[in-house]
């Protein structure tokens, strides 16, 4: 017997297909765990994936997440809403494969955060100024909002609102994007996204980061008293999901944004 739960978001539409998900799990065998589930379903959309993750982020190494979307096609499932019968059925009859996909790792003096998307600074308050350091050595000296570091999963969230490029699947990527510079003959950064082998890491050092808050995917944490915040691909936290058929990366985007 599997041990499994169900993340769903709270409209109409994904409860009631989570109602029925229950119901064939359970006449096939599957116990509801939602401590230590081996897999965890997803109805709803990326937002609703990327809380899941969060959830579970003690746990990954141990269970799967595999989803379904109430609504325009995601980058994190295979399947809509008025897939459901196959959805339940591929899963039921082992036809799925196994991806998996690194976490940025987010250190500060005080704690370790972890994101699917993105680690961002940002402040709103006043100019924010960073040394930006890339393995240990000094690139740029940054002044203006704040700065976004994304997977190449978040390359199409609030990096491409920023800008940046999309990366495709299965590059081993990361990228770095300026939120709002400030450019001019006295100040002077990159001005434009810098795309980086995923084994690079990153140091954000600032004498001052007083009104700054540290974007955590959808969560966010004051950090004034910080001097250095550190981002690297983390070497032991990576999400494991279930693909069960093959939609392109490229008819995601053309489904999502053209």
């Amino acid at each position: 017997m599997k041990r499994y739960t169900i993340v769903t978001r709270p409209d109409d539409l994904s409860q009631s297909l989570s109602k029925k998900l229950h119901t064939v799990l359970e006449e096939h065998d599957h116990i509801l765990d939602e401590e230590n589930p081996e897999i965890v379903f997803v109805i709803g959309g990326d937002g609703t994936f990327i809380y899941a993750v969060h959830q579970y982020l003690e746990k990954l190494s141990s269970l799967c997440f595999y989803g379904i979307h109430t609504g325009t096609l995601g980058f994190y499932t295979d399947y809509k809403d008025s897939d459901l019968e196959e959805f339940i059925n591929t899963y039921l009859e082992g036809n799925l494969t196994e991806v998996t996909y690194p976490l940025l790792e987010v250190n500060t003096s005080k704690d370790t955060y972890y994101a699917l998307n993105e680690m961002r600074i940002e402040n709103v308050v006043r100019t924010q100024e960073m040394n930006i350091f890339i393995n240990q050595t000094l690139f740029e000296t940054y002044r203006g909002t704040g700065m976004c570091v994304s997977t190449q999963l978040g390359s199409t969230a609030y990096n491409r609102s920023l800008g940046g490029a999309v990366l495709q699947e299965g590059l081993n990527l990361i990228e770095m994007c300026e939120i709002a510079g400030i450019h001019h003959s006295h100040y002077k950064s990159l001005g434009s996204p810098i795309v980086m082998n995923a084994t690079c890491e990153l140091c954000f050092e600032s004498d001052d980061y007083h009104g700054a808050i540290l974007g955590i995917d959808s969560d966010v944490y004051p950090f004034d008293e910080e001097t250095k915040v550190y981002v690297k691909t983390s070497s032991t936290k990576y999400v494991r999901m279930l693909r069960g058929k093959e939609v392109s990366y490229f008819s995601r985007l053309q489904s999502l944004f053209l």
